[in-house]
């Protein structure tokens, strides 16, 4: 049995979601919250790593969300 997905937090959410990597399901729920809760970075395609110096402000939202405490 699935959790409920909206009762669950975003941290929570997430913690599910890396358990359950082919969980299309659970993949659309927390792209949603993380757009509605205004987490949600958008940037088109990169073609390479190295493209990612072109958005520090996603570096930046990475970095600061692997320093969250638990």
């Amino acid at each position: 049995m699935k959790p409920n997905f909206n009762e669950m937090s975003l941290k929570e959410l997430r913690s599910y979601l890396l358990e359950h990597r082919d969980d299309n399901e659970v993949i659309s729920a927390y792209i949603e919250r993380s757009k509605s809760q205004g987490n949600w970075i958008k940037m088109p395609p990169l073609k390479s790593l190295d493209d990612l110096d072109s958005y520090p402000e996603f570096i930046e939202k990475v970095r600061q969300d692997g320093e969250k405490p638990s």
